[in-house]
Protein backbone atom coordinates (compact mmCIF):
# COMPACT_ATOMS: atom_id res chain seq x y z
CA UNK A 1 0.00 0.00 0.00
CA UNK A 2 3.08 2.31 1.07
CA UNK A 3 4.03 2.02 -2.85
CA UNK A 4 0.83 2.49 -4.75
CA UNK A 5 0.58 5.54 -2.57
CA UNK A 6 4.06 7.15 -3.50
CA UNK A 7 3.34 6.31 -7.18
CA UNK A 8 0.10 7.67 -7.56
CA UNK A 9 1.03 10.88 -5.69
CA UNK A 10 4.51 10.91 -8.08
CA UNK A 11 2.22 10.16 -11.41
CA UNK A 12 -0.31 13.38 -10.22
CA UNK A 13 3.02 15.77 -9.61
CA UNK A 14 4.59 14.44 -12.69
CA UNK A 15 0.83 15.39 -14.96
CA UNK A 16 0.88 18.50 -13.21
CA UNK A 17 4.30 19.68 -14.46
CA UNK A 18 4.54 18.44 -17.70
CA UNK A 19 3.50 22.01 -18.89
CA UNK A 20 6.84 23.21 -17.66
CA UNK A 21 8.60 19.97 -19.07
CA UNK A 22 6.79 21.23 -22.46
CA UNK A 23 8.06 25.11 -22.22
CA UNK A 24 11.98 24.47 -21.21
CA UNK A 25 11.36 21.70 -24.64
CA UNK A 26 10.28 24.23 -26.41
CA UNK A 27 13.40 26.56 -24.93
CA UNK A 28 15.82 24.33 -25.01
CA UNK A 29 16.44 22.24 -27.66
CA UNK A 30 18.68 20.32 -26.09
CA UNK A 31 16.46 19.47 -23.31
CA UNK A 32 13.73 18.20 -25.88
CA UNK A 33 16.39 15.61 -28.01
CA UNK A 34 17.19 13.70 -25.27
CA UNK A 35 13.99 13.92 -23.45
CA UNK A 36 12.65 10.20 -24.18
CA UNK A 37 15.75 8.95 -22.52
CA UNK A 38 13.96 9.99 -18.98
CA UNK A 39 10.92 7.85 -20.18
CA UNK A 40 13.91 4.81 -21.39
CA UNK A 41 13.90 5.40 -24.58
CA UNK A 42 17.33 4.60 -25.99
CA UNK A 43 18.52 4.15 -29.57
CA UNK A 44 20.05 0.78 -30.24
CA UNK A 45 23.26 1.87 -30.74
CA UNK A 46 23.07 3.01 -26.31
CA UNK A 47 21.30 -0.20 -26.22
CA UNK A 48 24.28 -2.26 -27.77
CA UNK A 49 26.54 0.15 -25.87
CA UNK A 50 24.99 -0.26 -22.31
CA UNK A 51 25.34 -4.60 -22.90
CA UNK A 52 28.56 -4.55 -24.10
CA UNK A 53 29.91 -4.10 -20.30
CA UNK A 54 28.91 -3.40 -16.69
CA UNK A 55 29.46 0.28 -15.29
CA UNK A 56 29.40 2.22 -11.90
CA UNK A 57 26.00 4.17 -12.48
CA UNK A 58 27.13 7.65 -11.70
CA UNK A 59 24.19 10.43 -11.56
CA UNK A 60 24.80 14.33 -11.50
CA UNK A 61 21.86 16.66 -11.46
CA UNK A 62 23.72 19.63 -13.25
CA UNK A 63 26.77 21.79 -13.92
CA UNK A 64 27.87 22.06 -10.67
CA UNK A 65 27.38 18.59 -9.32
CA UNK A 66 28.90 17.51 -12.55
CA UNK A 67 31.81 19.48 -12.31
CA UNK A 68 32.53 17.03 -8.90
CA UNK A 69 31.46 13.80 -10.23
CA UNK A 70 34.07 14.34 -13.00
CA UNK A 71 36.50 14.81 -10.35
CA UNK A 72 35.53 12.33 -8.38
CA UNK A 73 35.54 9.84 -11.41
CA UNK A 74 38.69 10.59 -12.26
CA UNK A 75 40.16 9.83 -8.81
CA UNK A 76 38.12 6.49 -8.95
CA UNK A 77 40.18 5.87 -12.10
CA UNK A 78 43.02 6.15 -10.68
CA UNK A 79 44.75 2.39 -10.29
CA UNK A 80 41.80 0.85 -12.20
CA UNK A 81 42.00 0.59 -15.65
CA UNK A 82 39.13 -1.07 -15.97
CA UNK A 83 36.53 1.44 -14.19
CA UNK A 84 34.10 3.07 -16.62
CA UNK A 85 30.85 4.69 -16.04
CA UNK A 86 26.98 5.52 -17.45
CA UNK A 87 26.55 9.27 -16.35
CA UNK A 88 23.08 10.51 -15.78
CA UNK A 89 21.96 14.13 -15.27
CA UNK A 90 18.63 15.56 -15.43
CA UNK A 91 19.78 19.02 -17.15
CA UNK A 92 20.44 19.74 -20.65
CA UNK A 93 23.64 22.21 -19.40
CA UNK A 94 25.14 19.23 -17.26
CA UNK A 95 24.99 17.02 -20.48
CA UNK A 96 25.78 19.24 -22.69
CA UNK A 97 29.43 19.92 -19.83
CA UNK A 98 29.41 15.59 -19.63
CA UNK A 99 29.60 15.33 -23.31
CA UNK A 100 32.86 16.94 -23.42
CA UNK A 101 34.68 15.37 -20.46
CA UNK A 102 33.39 12.39 -20.29
CA UNK A 103 36.06 8.75 -21.63
CA UNK A 104 35.37 7.25 -24.79
CA UNK A 105 34.62 4.01 -22.37
CA UNK A 106 31.49 5.88 -20.70
CA UNK A 107 27.82 6.15 -21.76
CA UNK A 108 25.70 9.82 -21.03
CA UNK A 109 22.32 9.35 -20.84
CA UNK A 110 19.39 11.74 -19.22
CA UNK A 111 18.14 10.95 -15.62
CA UNK A 112 15.28 8.25 -15.74
CA UNK A 113 11.76 9.50 -14.39
CA UNK A 114 11.27 7.64 -11.18
CA UNK A 115 8.42 5.82 -12.28
CA UNK A 116 8.68 1.78 -11.24
CA UNK A 117 8.61 0.37 -14.79
CA UNK A 118 10.95 2.87 -15.85
CA UNK A 119 13.56 2.74 -13.48
CA UNK A 120 13.30 -1.24 -13.11
CA UNK A 121 13.96 -0.99 -17.00
CA UNK A 122 16.83 1.13 -17.12
CA UNK A 123 18.50 -1.02 -14.49
CA UNK A 124 17.86 -3.91 -16.33
CA UNK A 125 19.50 -2.20 -19.42
CA UNK A 126 22.55 -0.67 -17.21
CA UNK A 127 23.14 -3.41 -14.84
CA UNK A 128 25.22 -1.02 -13.04
CA UNK A 129 28.44 -2.53 -10.35
CA UNK A 130 27.14 0.23 -8.24
CA UNK A 131 25.09 2.97 -7.72
CA UNK A 132 26.30 6.87 -6.99
CA UNK A 133 24.60 9.76 -6.21
CA UNK A 134 25.52 13.48 -5.93
CA UNK A 135 24.16 15.62 -2.86
CA UNK A 136 20.68 14.60 -2.14
CA UNK A 137 18.96 13.07 -4.94
CA UNK A 138 17.03 10.72 -3.14
CA UNK A 139 14.49 8.51 -5.69
CA UNK A 140 12.18 5.76 -3.55
CA UNK A 141 11.50 4.10 -6.45
CA UNK A 142 15.31 4.02 -8.33
CA UNK A 143 16.42 3.25 -4.44
CA UNK A 144 14.16 0.45 -3.94
CA UNK A 145 14.73 -1.38 -7.03
CA UNK A 146 18.56 -0.93 -6.82
CA UNK A 147 18.07 -2.30 -3.42
CA UNK A 148 15.73 -5.35 -4.95
CA UNK A 149 18.92 -6.36 -7.47
CA UNK A 150 21.78 -6.04 -5.13
CA UNK A 151 23.55 -3.02 -6.47
CA UNK A 152 25.35 -1.33 -3.53
CA UNK A 153 23.91 2.63 -3.66
CA UNK A 154 25.94 5.60 -2.24
CA UNK A 155 25.13 8.77 -1.71
CA UNK A 156 28.08 11.70 -1.67
CA UNK A 157 29.06 15.37 -0.76
CA UNK A 158 24.90 15.02 0.44
CA UNK A 159 23.57 17.72 1.42
CA UNK A 160 19.54 18.58 3.25
CA UNK A 161 18.75 22.34 3.08
CA UNK A 162 16.20 23.32 5.62
CA UNK A 163 13.80 23.52 3.26
CA UNK A 164 14.21 19.91 1.64
CA UNK A 165 14.79 18.71 5.34
CA UNK A 166 11.05 20.04 5.98
CA UNK A 167 9.79 18.76 3.10
CA UNK A 168 11.39 15.48 3.51
CA UNK A 169 10.11 14.66 6.88
CA UNK A 170 6.32 14.56 5.35
CA UNK A 171 7.45 11.38 3.78
CA UNK A 172 9.67 9.81 6.38
CA UNK A 173 7.08 6.77 6.10
CA UNK A 174 8.95 6.03 3.30
CA UNK A 175 12.16 7.31 3.04
CA UNK A 176 13.42 4.90 5.70
CA UNK A 177 12.87 2.36 3.96
CA UNK A 178 15.21 3.21 0.67
CA UNK A 179 17.67 5.48 3.10
CA UNK A 180 18.26 2.18 5.58
CA UNK A 181 19.69 -0.03 2.93
CA UNK A 182 22.36 2.01 1.74
CA UNK A 183 25.52 1.25 1.59
CA UNK A 184 27.42 4.43 2.41
CA UNK A 185 26.34 8.17 2.85
CA UNK A 186 28.74 10.69 3.05
CA UNK A 187 27.34 14.13 3.72
CA UNK A 188 28.75 17.49 3.85
CA UNK A 189 28.80 18.67 7.38
CA UNK A 190 27.01 17.78 10.77
CA UNK A 191 23.76 19.02 10.41
CA UNK A 192 23.07 16.91 6.92
CA UNK A 193 24.33 13.50 8.72
CA UNK A 194 21.91 14.17 11.86
CA UNK A 195 19.12 15.33 9.35
CA UNK A 196 20.04 11.99 6.96
CA UNK A 197 19.39 9.88 10.24
CA UNK A 198 16.36 11.33 11.32
CA UNK A 199 15.48 10.58 7.72
CA UNK A 200 15.73 6.36 7.67
CA UNK A 201 19.81 6.09 6.99
CA UNK A 202 22.06 4.27 9.33
CA UNK A 203 23.88 5.36 11.41
CA UNK A 204 27.11 3.34 11.13
CA UNK A 205 26.72 4.12 7.74
CA UNK A 206 26.60 7.81 7.39
CA UNK A 207 29.65 10.21 7.86
CA UNK A 208 30.25 13.71 7.84
CA UNK A 209 33.60 14.43 5.48
CA UNK A 210 32.92 18.05 4.49
CA UNK A 211 32.03 18.88 0.84
CA UNK A 212 33.60 17.87 -2.40
CA UNK A 213 33.86 21.33 -4.11
CA UNK A 214 36.47 22.40 -1.49
CA UNK A 215 38.53 19.21 -2.65
CA UNK A 216 38.57 20.59 -6.23
CA UNK A 217 41.53 22.04 -7.95
CA UNK A 218 41.59 25.64 -9.22
CA UNK A 219 40.57 25.65 -13.32
CA UNK A 220 42.53 23.20 -15.11
CA UNK A 221 45.52 24.97 -17.55
CA UNK A 222 43.22 24.18 -20.55
CA UNK A 223 40.15 26.11 -19.03
CA UNK A 224 42.45 28.93 -18.12
CA UNK A 225 44.43 29.00 -20.98
CA UNK A 226 41.38 28.65 -23.39
CA UNK A 227 39.10 31.98 -21.63
CA UNK A 228 42.62 33.91 -21.03
CA UNK A 229 43.07 33.61 -25.68
CA UNK A 230 39.81 34.50 -26.21
CA UNK A 231 40.18 37.67 -23.60
CA UNK A 232 42.97 38.69 -25.33
CA UNK A 233 41.56 38.35 -28.65
CA UNK A 234 39.25 40.85 -27.37
CA UNK A 235 41.46 43.34 -25.93
CA UNK A 236 40.27 42.14 -22.57
CA UNK A 237 44.33 42.02 -21.69
CA UNK A 238 46.04 42.21 -18.22
CA UNK A 239 45.88 45.82 -18.18
CA UNK A 240 42.25 45.64 -17.88
CA UNK A 241 40.00 44.94 -14.92
CA UNK A 242 37.32 42.73 -15.50
CA UNK A 243 34.25 42.52 -13.69
CA UNK A 244 32.59 39.49 -14.35
CA UNK A 245 28.92 38.20 -13.35
CA UNK A 246 28.92 34.65 -13.36
CA UNK A 247 25.68 32.28 -13.02
CA UNK A 248 23.39 35.38 -13.25
CA UNK A 249 19.24 35.54 -13.18
CA UNK A 250 16.54 37.60 -14.64
CA UNK A 251 17.58 41.34 -13.41
CA UNK A 252 20.99 40.93 -12.01
CA UNK A 253 22.43 41.56 -15.45
CA UNK A 254 20.78 45.00 -15.68
CA UNK A 255 22.10 45.69 -12.47
CA UNK A 256 25.42 45.29 -13.12
CA UNK A 257 25.43 46.54 -16.40
CA UNK A 258 24.22 49.95 -15.05
CA UNK A 259 26.70 49.31 -12.47
CA UNK A 260 29.64 48.97 -14.96
CA UNK A 261 28.62 52.02 -16.94
CA UNK A 262 28.66 54.29 -13.99
CA UNK A 263 32.19 52.29 -12.99
CA UNK A 264 33.33 53.15 -16.72
CA UNK A 265 33.74 56.72 -15.80
CA UNK A 266 36.27 56.53 -13.01
CA UNK A 267 37.91 53.24 -14.74
CA UNK A 268 37.86 53.53 -18.24
CA UNK A 269 39.21 50.33 -19.28
CA UNK A 270 37.10 48.16 -17.07
CA UNK A 271 35.60 45.24 -18.82
CA UNK A 272 32.34 43.09 -17.80
CA UNK A 273 32.07 39.93 -18.91
CA UNK A 274 28.21 37.92 -18.18
CA UNK A 275 27.80 34.33 -17.75
CA UNK A 276 23.49 33.74 -17.06
CA UNK A 277 22.66 31.03 -15.27
CA UNK A 278 20.85 29.58 -17.99
CA UNK A 279 22.65 29.96 -21.53
CA UNK A 280 18.89 30.87 -23.61
CA UNK A 281 18.22 33.80 -21.70
CA UNK A 282 21.04 35.32 -23.74
CA UNK A 283 18.75 36.94 -26.04
CA UNK A 284 17.34 38.69 -23.24
CA UNK A 285 20.41 39.64 -21.68
CA UNK A 286 21.38 40.87 -25.05
CA UNK A 287 18.71 42.72 -25.36
CA UNK A 288 19.71 44.85 -21.89
CA UNK A 289 22.91 45.15 -23.43
CA UNK A 290 21.75 46.97 -26.43
CA UNK A 291 19.59 48.87 -24.32
CA UNK A 292 22.95 50.37 -22.60
CA UNK A 293 24.06 51.17 -25.96
CA UNK A 294 27.37 49.43 -25.02
CA UNK A 295 29.50 47.21 -27.82
CA UNK A 296 29.60 43.49 -27.09
CA UNK A 297 30.21 40.62 -28.54
CA UNK A 298 28.00 36.98 -27.64
CA UNK A 299 31.03 34.28 -27.38
CA UNK A 300 29.12 31.77 -29.32
CA UNK A 301 28.99 34.19 -32.45
CA UNK A 302 33.07 34.56 -32.12
CA UNK A 303 34.83 32.63 -35.42
CA UNK A 304 31.86 31.87 -36.88
CA UNK A 305 31.78 33.07 -40.37
CA UNK A 306 29.55 35.78 -41.23
CA UNK A 307 28.89 37.34 -38.17
CA UNK A 308 29.85 40.78 -37.00
CA UNK A 309 32.17 41.12 -34.13
CA UNK A 310 32.72 45.04 -32.72
CA UNK A 311 37.03 45.40 -32.89
CA UNK A 312 36.69 46.81 -29.19
CA UNK A 313 33.77 45.34 -27.37
CA UNK A 314 33.21 46.40 -23.27
CA UNK A 315 30.99 43.88 -22.43
CA UNK A 316 31.49 40.40 -23.15
CA UNK A 317 28.51 38.08 -23.10
CA UNK A 318 28.91 34.31 -22.65
CA UNK A 319 26.24 32.14 -23.71
CA UNK A 320 27.82 28.44 -23.79
CA UNK A 321 28.17 25.88 -20.95
CA UNK A 322 31.21 24.75 -19.08
CA UNK A 323 33.61 27.77 -19.66
CA UNK A 324 32.71 29.74 -16.28
CA UNK A 325 35.50 28.54 -14.17
CA UNK A 326 38.19 29.55 -16.96
CA UNK A 327 37.36 32.88 -17.12
CA UNK A 328 36.81 33.09 -12.87
CA UNK A 329 40.64 32.89 -13.14
CA UNK A 330 40.98 35.60 -15.35
CA UNK A 331 38.53 38.22 -13.50
CA UNK A 332 39.28 41.31 -11.39
CA UNK A 333 35.90 41.29 -9.41
CA UNK A 334 33.51 38.44 -9.40
CA UNK A 335 29.57 38.69 -8.75
CA UNK A 336 28.10 35.31 -8.04
CA UNK A 337 24.30 35.34 -9.29
CA UNK A 338 21.06 34.47 -7.81
CA UNK A 339 22.11 36.91 -4.54
CA UNK A 340 20.39 39.63 -5.61
CA UNK A 341 16.74 39.02 -7.49
CA UNK A 342 16.61 35.51 -5.94
CA UNK A 343 17.63 33.83 -2.80
CA UNK A 344 20.38 31.44 -1.91
CA UNK A 345 23.69 32.53 -4.44
CA UNK A 346 24.97 30.27 -6.60
CA UNK A 347 28.38 28.39 -5.68
CA UNK A 348 30.50 31.27 -4.19
CA UNK A 349 33.14 28.22 -3.85
CA UNK A 350 34.60 28.25 -7.47
CA UNK A 351 35.55 32.19 -7.64
CA UNK A 352 36.56 31.51 -4.32
CA UNK A 353 39.25 29.07 -5.39
CA UNK A 354 39.67 29.85 -9.50
CA UNK A 355 40.64 33.90 -8.66
CA UNK A 356 44.58 34.16 -8.06
CA UNK A 357 45.46 36.29 -5.07
CA UNK A 358 47.31 38.89 -7.28
CA UNK A 359 43.45 39.51 -8.59
CA UNK A 360 42.10 40.06 -4.64
CA UNK A 361 44.99 42.86 -4.34
CA UNK A 362 44.19 44.39 -7.40
CA UNK A 363 40.33 44.61 -6.42
CA UNK A 364 41.62 47.36 -3.48
CA UNK A 365 43.90 48.92 -5.63
CA UNK A 366 41.67 49.65 -8.74
CA UNK A 367 38.48 50.01 -7.04
CA UNK A 368 39.22 51.70 -3.75
CA UNK A 369 37.95 55.23 -4.90
CA UNK A 370 34.54 53.20 -6.54
CA UNK A 371 33.54 51.78 -3.32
Amino acid sequence: MTWVFYNLIFTVGYLLMTPHFLMRMWRRGGYRKGFLQRLAFYPPSLRSELRNRRRIWMHAVSVGEMFVALKVMNEMRVGRADVAFVVTTTTSTGHAVAAKRLAKEDVLLYFPADFPWIVSRVLKMIDPVALILTECEIWPNLLRHAHARKVPVLLYNGRISDSSFRGYRYAKWILRRVLGPVALCLMQTETDRMRIQALGAAGARVHAVGTVKYDMSSADDVQSDTARELLDSLSFNDGCPILLGGSTWPGEEKILLELFTRLKCEHETLKLILVPRHAERATDVEKEILAQKLPYVRRSRLGVQGSSVDSKPEVLLVDTTGELVGFYACATVVFVGKSLTEHGGQNFIEPREFSTCRRRVSIRKRFRSGQ
